[in-house]
């Protein structure tokens, strides 16, 4: 029981990240009742420009250590910024370039989890 409310409040705050620098078309996947998830939740938005998808990932990993003291286990992306992965194990968050979220359809390819979208400035 406490992996899934620390698994929640991650994502929460991750959220809390992206609506801080006004990240577009947020959506949150709930992954736990689908068959071979990968994570508990996965998060997907995008930004208009390299320099606005830097700051939502610095967001969102600065809003989770503040109000968890969690890291990221893993991120990538940075280089090139068309797509940042950060990874909390039970939580995955990609910050893709609008472009680059409408060639791959990541949530597509997840269309058997329960999608919540968040209301945000777009």
């Amino acid at each position: 029981m406490a992996k899934k409310k620390e698994s929640l409040s991650t994502v929460d705050f991750a959220i809390q990240g992206i609506v801080e620098k006004k990240g577009k078309q947020i959506v949150k996947l709930d992954l736990r009742k689908t068959s071979n998830s990968v994570a508990d939740y996965f998060v997907v938005c995008h930004g208009t420009s390299r320099p606005h998808i830097e700051a939502i990932a610095d967001s969102i990993i600065e809003f989770v250590k503040i109000n968890t003291g969690e890291n990221p286990k893993y991120k990538e992306g940075y280089s090139n910024a068309e797509w940042i992965l950060i990874d909390y194990f039970d939580v995955v968050i990609h910050i893709f370039q609008e472009s680059t979220r409408r060639f791959y359809k990541l949530e597509d390819l997840w269309a058997d989890a329960e999608f919540q979208h968040i209301e945000s400035d777009d």
